[in-house]
């Protein structure tokens, strides 16, 4: 088999096969079919030390592959766990990934960890947010650099300890402009890196401390050289010079600082264990506060009271500053268990007041909903805009809050709220899927079972207990869930807002169980045990026992006849659930398995275990083994189709194999967790891989095959919808939903009767303002007539005033157009002079420059002509010396092999020869390098004098500009002149203007009056249709009654026959039972009668005894009546049944066609109503037609009152305008009046609607079902 070999070295030269190679970016990957060690000896590395070098086995690729989908965790213990790519998007670690979530569209994008990693340590971005930087600890401690504006995030960087042996890297900081990165190593060496990233080089290393843990380093957000360090009784300042880092403060600090932040050039806040804010400023101590309030204070010391009653040993623990992060207003920092404190800059002696406490909330699905509140801030951050505040903690929860509302929260507790969703905190035991829902569910060692949706990656439900959950399991449709606690197994509702528990089963310790395809029996696991229950009456059905060892994994068959099991024995059953016996066994005492998978057709088993292979079993026999590389597998999975298998190590890996397994070893293997999988399924349509780990984290991966499409489903996969509420919970629905009916109600009556109120109300404005209006109108009539007449005399004075302006315009405008003209043409003949002198100056001036860049080509191109002469003698002379250093070094050898004697000796006398050589060439190089310095100089005499031809030029070109400066204010001048002209014109076109907006005024007026008389006509015509209509819609009323009281006589006549048919139904239930209680006993007797046969037949032999025992029998069981009934009761039963059968034909003809007639009259009930109400939506609809008019008439008077102005003092009353306000009245008085008859119309609609909806209520009866029948007859 030939295995293809990855190779992977950080250099930027590599010698391959006899020659260098230039590496892109400092890296090269190249594939070779040779074997492992083969390889190893092929390449030889130089220049710069390998880094990474790394393999795996590729020689086949899986039918099926698996991309990461989706996670849901975090991984605890790396500093620096939460980071802000942007407004929208965070960054953080989960599994042996680094994932980047968008918090508003909730996609993920996934970074892998390296390949055997142990763990990651820390994170870091860059001051652009385009650089990511992650520590991870292997054989040796690396820090990879991604950048993230790549699309697949690509690999820039690998960075290491070089020749300093560095086991891991605790933090790390990018430098302001994003060049350098800082590196903090761990124990005993604490050695600090510095580099220049880009182009992998340490520029300088120190060692900060020897004894305590360094919490952080960071750089000074103005300055690249200078860092800050601290830790454990460290505070250390140092500032990179001369290569080397140096310590610039002298402060010995003894308290444990756990964190720190720059909040300027020269300040650093620092954090300590025991609640102090410390405040240094150029490396000295200025102040220091404690992060805590009074309140704060007390309630710590009040828990720690509590503490102390409980456990008086424990000492009392102060609040912790874990973390600080600045931002433009302040800093925030944590101050306690579950608390973030916001402070402010205050103006006065550059000092910080606390503004706002941000707390965790208390988890209402927790058992204790304070311990949420107890939780340790581990990272702070704060987005680029700093709008939003984010945070991770030590139980591996993210939160965040927007800042604005935290500050507006003023009274108000500000609280966080989560990032995601709730996650585990602790290792994930059980998972399971569904068959009718897209519902994962997981339990863990943190008390808490979890639902989650792998359709809408959102977390559906969750609930913590008392006791740790070892197992969980779902019932196929979704709605039941089986979880095993350490006493016992509860079978639990899963409802809309609780899982509840209804059932308990006194199984101990139940560490695997599972639910049948068909969910009518479960299987739990008690030790070396597997029980098997009904999941209808809840009794044991099957206790199967076989195994010596624990139990560790059980699968169901697709039909659920049988049942797999391994265990730590080394065993293999396969059970038959319906009997409870073994069918087939396989035993490796060797091995402990630990995971065990059916194939779809449920002839192969597949078993995983501690011999580090993966199994299949066929017939009791191993049929083909896969061995994992020395990597041990923990569970194992199938698809669906069949097409793949997936298993997950003790690494935190998943490995895709391709079925049939392969006869070598051939696997895709991915990145998952960051510890052993406990657990892995495939969904029931082959869409989905779930893993999880004892690292705490759900992965979800999207499960494609080579192409990269999805896997093709054999049905399309339909979820259910039904969910599951109590009764209580749903009558407390109800009623509140009744409750709010009822206030609903109220509010429109209440809502009517003010609209009512306001009816009148307008109604009487209106009377009102249309006598003011009328009195208004002609006050205003007048006045217009006034106004004719003073626009006439004005129009006159106006167009003299005109005449004699136009005239005077006229001899101004020649007398300034003349002057202009001469001035015009005297600036002209200036301009021309000017520019004539400016063109000569620039030849003049363009000439010298020609002169002098010539000069400047020839003396370069003598200069390099010279040195590359010199530079190619000397290249001539150095390939001599290589050569004679060469041939030197052949005679050496040579020497050597013939003169094994003498060597000594020869040895010195060359080493004398090329170390007098050395000397020679060492000189030449000196003598070279002063020659070099003196053409330096030259070169750069030369280049001041082109620097003062520059000036020169520059000078010239200042001139230049005056001169245009003049120009254009000449220019300026002129454009003030037109201005003037242009002025005098716009006054004149401003009162023609007037004139002509006085004019329009006039003809406005005429057109209000106008339109005010047709308005008036207009509505006295409208009035009498409406009244017309009125009555037609009482009519048709009516004629609606008449036809309700038909159907309720015909509905009562319905009511009566069904009645009685109820009635004839009960007679017959009751013969029918008769009849089946004299069959009983009939047959009570005829078995009473076998058994007295039966003791007869046993005195055969006896003939005396057989003659007394059927005497008896014929006494006991034969009487008169029976003989007599044998003889003539034949011909009775049969006219009796023969009678019944046709009374029974003619009850069933009966209902049948009563059935029909009941529903063809509901039907014709039912098309009558609708009638009745479409008639009532056509209604309803003139009367809003009716009503926007009433609205848009009620408009125009508005708009009538607001153009119009009137005044109440003239108030001349003419008989003409008493009959337009008599009339108006009238127009009003009808208004009101077919407002009334509307109104009472909507309220007699209403008492109509719901006379028809309690009628259709009564009316309605419970019809019998079609698919009910009459009892058959028994003979």
């Amino acid at each position: 088999m030939s295995e293809r070999v990855h190779f992977a070295a950080c250099s930027p030269y590599l010698w391959i096969k006899g020659q260098f190679v230039e590496t892109e970016r400092g890296c090269v990957s190249l594939g070779v079919c040779c074997s492992f060690s083969a390889a190893k000896s092929l390449w030889k590395f130089d220049r710069a030390p390998v880094t990474r070098l790394s393999w795996r086995r590729d020689s086949g690729m899986a039918a099926v592959v698996a991309q990461s989908h989706h996670i849901f965790g975090l991984r605890t213990g790396v500093r620096n766990n939460l980071l802000f790519f942007d407004e929208q998007t965070v960054i953080f670690p989960s599994g042996n990934n680094c994932v980047r979530y968008n918090i508003d569209q909730k996609w993920q994008r996934f970074l892998p960890g390296t390949e055997r990693s142990h763990s990651m340590q820390a994170l870091a971005i860059s001051a652009n947010r385009r650089y990511l930087a992650v520590a991870e600890r292997g054989e040796k401690g690396t820090i990879t650099v991604y950048d993230l504006q790549h699309e697949q995030s690509r690999k820039r960087k690998v960075l290491t300890g070089g020749e300093v042996p560095v086991q891991e890297f605790v933090c790390m900081a990018f430098s302001p402009d994003s060049k350098y990165l800082l590196g903090q190593a761990g124990g005993p060496e604490w050695t600090l890196f510095y580099w220049v990233w880009e182009k992998h080089k340490v520029m300088a290393t120190v060692k900060t401390t020897s004894t305590g843990p360094v919490s952080q380093v960071s750089f000074n957000p103005q300055d690249n050289t200078q860092i800050c360090v601290s830790g454990n009784g460290v505070f250390k300042l140092f500032r990179y010079a001369e290569g080397a880092l140096k310590q610039c403060n002298s402060v010995k600090e003894t308290q444990n600082i756990l964190s720190h932040a720059w909040m300027s050039e020269e300040r650093v806040i620092a954090g300590t264990e025991t609640g102090r804010l410390l405040v240094f400023e150029s490396g000295d101590l200025r102040w220091e506060m404690s992060v805590t309030s009074k309140a704060s204070t007390q309630e710590a010391e009040r828990r720690t009271d509590r503490k102390s009653e409980d456990a008086p040993s424990v000492p009392a623990s102060l609040p912790r500053v874990t973390a600080i992060t600045a931002y433009s207003k302040g800093f925030a920092c944590s101050a306690g268990p579950g608390t973030v404190c916001l402070f402010e800059k205050t103006e006065e002696k550059d000092n910080y007041r606390r503004i706002r406490e941000i707390k965790i909330p208390p988890d209402p699905c927790s058992n204790e909903p304070s311990q949420a509140e107890q939780q340790e801030i581990t990272t702070l951050c704060i987005s680029p805009s700093e709008e939003t505040l984010a945070t991770s903690t030590d139980r591996g929860q993210l939160y965040h809050i927007t800042l604005s509302s935290a500050e507006m929260s003023k009274g108000e507790q500000a609280q966080f709220e989560f990032l995601s969703h709730s996650f585990h905190s602790s290792v994930i035991t059980g998972l399971s899927i569904c068959m009718r829902k897209p519902l994962i569910a997981t339990c863990s060692l943190d008390h808490s079972v979890r639902i989650w949706n792998f359709e809408t990656n959102a977390l559906e439900l969750y609930k913590e207990f008392q006791e740790e959950s070892y197992s969980v399991a779902l019932h196929p449709s979704g709605l039941f869930i089986l979880v095993g606690f350490s006493d016992k197994i509860r079978l639990m509702n899963l409802l809309t807002d609780d899982i509840r528990t209804f059932k308990e089963f006194t199984v101990r310790g139940c560490r695997e169980c599972a639910f049948s395809h068909g969910g009518h029996m479960f299987a739990a696991v008690n030790g070396n045990v597997i029980h098997i229950y009904s999941t209808t009456t809840f009794n044991s059905i099957l206790n199967l026992k076989g195994h010596n060892g624990k139990v560790r994994s059980i699968a169901w068959s697709a039909d659920d006849s049988r049942l797999v099991s391994c265990g730590m024995d080394g065993a293999v059953y396969e059970w038959n659930t319906l009997s409870g016996k073994r069918e087939s066994e396989s035993v490796l005492k060797s091995c402990s398995y630990t995971g065990v998978a059916l194939s779809p057709e449920t002839k192969s088993i597949f078993a995983v275990g501690s011999d580090c292979t993966l199994k299949e079993i066929h017939d009791c026999q191993i049929l083909r083994e896969v061995v994992s590389d020395d990597v041990l597998y923990t569970t194992v999975a199938m698809t669906r189709s069949g097409r793949a298998l997936f298993t997950g190590t003790a690494i935190g890996t998943v490995r895709a194999i391709k079925y049939p397994l392969p006869l070598q070893k051939e696997w895709t293997e991915y990145q998952a967790h960051s510890a052993p999988i406990t657990k892995m399924v495939v969904t029931f349509d082959d869409q989905y891989l779930l893993t999880v780990s004892e690292d705490g984290c759900l992965l979800i991966w999207k499960i494609i095959d080579k192409e990269g499409w999805g896997l093709k489903r054999d049905k399309e996969m339909t979820y259910a919808e039904e969910i599951l509420i109590t009764k209580s919970d749903l009558e407390e629905k109800n009623q509140i939903m009744l409750e709010l009916k009822t206030r609903v109600e109220e509010l429109k009556m209440e809502n009517e009767y003010q609209l009512r109120l306001k009816d009148m109300t307008y109604n009487e404005k209106i009377k009102d303002l249309t006598e003011r209006f009328t009195q208004q109108m002609e006050s205003l009539r007048t006045e217009n007539k006034v106004l004719k007449t003073e626009t006439e005399k004005q129009e006159v004075a106006h167009h003299e005033a005109l005449i004699e302006v136009m005239e005077r315009h006229s001899k101004e405008q020649q007398d300034l157009e003349s002057a202009n003209n001469q001035k015009l043409m005297l600036e002209y003949e200036k301009y021309q002079e000017l520019q004539l002198k400016s063109q000569q100056m620039q030849e003049s001036y363009e000439e010298k420059l020609r002169q002098l860049e010539d000069s400047k080509v020839r003396s370069l191109e003598e200069i390099t002509q010279f040195y590359e002469a010199k530079m190619q003698e000397k290249v001539l002379t150095l390939g001599q010396c290589q050569d004679e250093s060469w041939q030197q070094a052949r005679e050496f050898e040579e020497m050597t092999k013939q003169m094994e004697e003498d060597t000594d000796r020869e040895l010195q006398d060359i080493r004398v020869k090329y170390e007098r050589k050395l000397r020679e060439e060492k000189e030449t190089n000196l003598r070279l390098k002063g020659e070099t310095g003196v053409m330096k100089k030259k070169f750069s005499s030369l280049q001041r004098e082109i620097d003062d031809r520059n000036v020169d030029i520059e000078k010239l070109k200042v001139e230049q500009q005056k001169l245009l400066a003049f120009i254009k204010s000449l220019e300026k001048d002129i454009l003030g002149l037109k201005r003037g002209i242009q002025e005098s014109h716009l006054t004149i076109q401003d009162k023609d203007k007037l004139i002509y907006d006085l004019k329009k005024k006039n003809q406005e007026l005429e057109k209000f009056k106008f339109v005010l008389d047709y308005t008036v006509k207009d509505l006295k015509s409208k009035i009498e249709p409406r009244e017309n209509d009125i009555k037609e819609l009482k009519g048709q009323i009516q004629e609606m009654e008449g036809e309700l009281d038909q159907f309720h006589k015909k509905n009562t006549q319905l009511e009566l026959t069904i009645a009685n048919l109820k009635l004839k139904l009960k007679a017959t239930d009751k013969e029918m039972h008769k009849e089946m209680q004299r069959v009983r006993d009939v047959e009570a007797l005829v078995q009473k009668f076998k058994t007295d046969l039966h003791n007869c037949v046993g005195f055969i032999q006896e003939p005396k005894k057989l003659k007394e025992s059927i005497r008896n029998l014929y006494e006991r069981y034969v009487q008169q009546s029976d003989v007599v009934e044998m003889v003539g009761g034949v011909g009775v039963d049969t006219d009796i049944q023969r009678e019944y059968s046709r009374q029974r034909e003619h009850l069933e003809k009966n209902v049948a066609s009563l059935k029909k007639k009941l529903a063809n009259e509901t039907e014709v009930h039912q098309a009558v109503k609708v009638k009745m109400m479409k008639e009532n939506v056509f209604l309803i609809k003139e009367i809003n037609d009716l009503r926007k008019e009433l609205m848009v008439v009620r408009t125009q008077v508005h708009d009538y009152e607001i153009q119009v102005g009137l005044n109440k003092k003239n108030k001349p009353k003419i008989n003409r305008d008493i009959r337009m306000t008599a009339s108006a009245g009238t127009a009003t008085r009808l208004e009101e009046e077919a407002e009334r008859i509307i109104q009472l119309q909507r309220l007699e609609l209403q008492r109509l609607r719901q006379e028809l909806q309690g009628q259709s209520r009564t009316l309605t009866p419970p019809t019998p079902s079609a698919s009910t029948k009459l009892p058959a007859l028994t003979t």
